[in-house]
């Protein structure tokens, strides 16, 4: 669903549709409209289903009064019962909750307003609702000219462009127009006039003094540059993520080692792909450092919290740095007194905002919904962390330089072959992946980024795991994909790949030696604890060429979204 709004002649007019971005039928029906301040909307459903009602912008019975939201309102209910029977709503929706309780405030319930009424600053009566809200939210509101912004949990950044303001929930959309950014912090709004742009602290009305970032992003970042989709552009820009990294991190990784050398009780935490880099770098710790960490899906976190003191560390890995799974157990973290480092891509994100110590990806604009480049950012930043704990840096920087190498040779050398092997893999309706030791985490990687553009059913095991349960799905046919890297793991992950050749599956082997269980074999140079870089690569291919074998957008899967900022 998208919505936008425009003022003309003094009136809103308001144009919604349900549809996909980027659809040419929905492409077909936009209208261009031109107006000095406008307002747009892509909803991911939450409350209310997916209909042109539901969709943003939202007015107040008037007509005069916009609003957009992003999250979700967890008292809403009680709020839309405390209003006056008198308003009209036209959606199912938390959020029209708001632009009616602003309403009410102002005195603005009927659609006239007689000359002597008394309305109050559209700032004062936003900040007094905003109050009111419970649940992680960030709205912007507007009328008569006039926009107010103000946030908690959910992203909101300010471009400062020429002769002109923008409002955006992810820094990435204002590069178009502009590098100068401010990020506003939880529980801060803002005032966006003709004039210029005021911000305050919610709670107090206290005016604060706001810090203009720039952007180090660069405008063909955001662009598809020659390519036929973003997805397949960012997994070819990974070598020089890689090797970026590899040649100016030395300092940075220095500084976080010892930080985590002082903490007693480490953590990692992230949600989806960013959970999977976690889990890559508790067996790095293991392997390189001989050192212990916990790692936890960011979602469970706050049940698992009960061993936080003022002495641990937390890190929290995420691509967009606004994911809510990992900001809500962050702030309870901080709470307990625990330290915070930031693991992220986005510079001025909240979770960079909040933490102690704050290493930036570097991964530059990724654009397409399955993370590729960010997330090779994570295992090569994990890699440096674990070599740097035993001080055996310079050896990792080698390694990393040594990765983005093989990453760039299996982009050429490989992707045919690789191509080829998506065609059969696109028939099934079933895959497996299975991994051992540093290559489980690939295995889940592998499935998740398989399912989320193709939506075909991929499953990532443990290879000791079939055993024990999954082995019964194997029949006729079932293909399994095998990261079998030249490690202490090759010979265990071979003889899994044998008992389920036994029971009429089809293996694919990704790793540095052709075995004769292999039906189908991807060459990957072995390259140590970097193997886990570079056998990530052709699962991302696999999910991208099966996408377009089965004509669908890899960019933008189903249900899902960039920056996950509700629960």
């Amino acid at each position: 669903m998208s919505g936008k709004l425009k003022v003309e002649s003094g009136k809103l007019l308001v144009e919604k549709h349900v549809g996909k971005i980027g659809n040419s039928t929905l492409n077909s029906q936009l209208s261009i409209l031109k107006s000095s301040i406008a307002l747009g909307h892509t909803r991911w459903a939450t409350h209310g289903g997916v209909t042109k009602e539901n969709a943003h912008p939202h007015l107040d019975c008037s007509g005069n009064l916009a609003l957009v939201h992003n999250g979700i309102v967890e008292n809403y209910q009680e709020l839309k019962k405390s209003l006056k029977k008198k308003h009209k709503f036209k959606s199912q929706t938390d959020s029209e909750v708001i632009v009616h309780m602003i309403e009410e405030l102002r005195g603005l319930i009927s659609s006239k307003v007689e000359p002597s009424t008394k309305v109050q600053p559209l700032k004062d009566t936003v900040r007094k609702v905003f109050l009111k809200l419970t649940g992680l939210n960030a709205i912007v509101v507007m009328n008569d000219g006039e926009l107010v912004v103000a946030k908690n949990g959910s992203p909101l950044v300010l471009g400062i462009g020429s002769g002109e303001y923008l409002v955006a929930s992810d820094a990435a959309a204002l590069l178009p127009h502009t590098n100068k950014v401010i990020f506003l912090r939880d529980n801060q709004m803002a005032e966006i006039t003709d004039s210029g742009v005021n911000i305050f602290d919610i709670a107090s009305d206290e005016a604060v003094t706001p810090k203009v970032e720039i952007l180090n992003w660069k405008i063909e970042e955001a662009n598809l540059g020659g390519h036929k989709h973003f997805m397949i552009k960012e997994i070819y820009e990974q070598p020089k993520v890689i090797r970026n990294i590899s040649e100016t991190y030395i300092d940075q990784i220095s500084d976080l080692c010892k930080v985590i050398e002082k903490a007693h009780g480490t953590f990692f935490i992230g949600a989806g792909t960013a959970f999977n880099a976690c889990l890559a770098g508790a067996y790095l710790f293991s392997k390189i450092a001989k050192a212990h960490v916990n790692t936890i899906v960011a979602s469970e976190f706050n049940y698992l919290e009960h061993f936080l003191h003022k002495e641990t560390l937390v890190i929290a890995l995420s691509q967009s740095g606004e994911t809510i799974d990992v900001i809500e157990p962050l702030k309870r973290a901080k709470e307990k007194g625990a330290k915070i480092v930031a693991i992220v891509n986005n510079l001025g994100s909240t979770i960079w905002q909040m933490a102690d110590y704050k290493l930036l990806l570097g991964a530059g604009v990724e654009m397409a919904v399955a993370s590729t480049k960010a997330y090779v950012s994570k295992l090569s930043v994990l890699i440096l962390i674990a070599y740097g704990l035993v001080n055996r840096l310079d050896e990792g920087r080698k390694l990393l330089a040594e990765a983005a190498d093989e990453v760039e040779r299996l982009l050429f050398e490989e992707v045919e072959n690789i191509k080829k092997i998506a065609k059969i893999l696109a028939v099934h309706d079933h895959i497996f992946t299975i991994g051992r030791g540093l290559s489980y985490q690939t295995a889940l990687e592998a499935a998740l980024k398989m399912k989320e553009v193709s939506y075909i059913h991929t499953e990532g095991l443990a290879g000791g795991e079939l055993k024990h349960g999954p082995i019964a799905l194997i029949s006729k046919g079932t293909p399994c994909v095998v990261f079998a890297p030249n490690d202490e793991t090759h010979e265990a992950i071979i003889s899994n790949a044998t008992e389920i050749k036994a029971r009429g599956g089809l293996i694919i082997g990704v790793g540095s030696k052709k075995s004769e269980v292999f039906d189908e074999w991807v060459q990957v140079r072995d390259l140590g604890d970097a193997s886990i870089i570079c056998n990530v690569i052709p699962a991302q291919l696999f999910g991208y060429f099966l996408a377009i074998e089965k004509g669908l957008d890899p960019d933008k899967p189903r249900n899902l979204a960039k920056s996950v900022t509700v629960k």
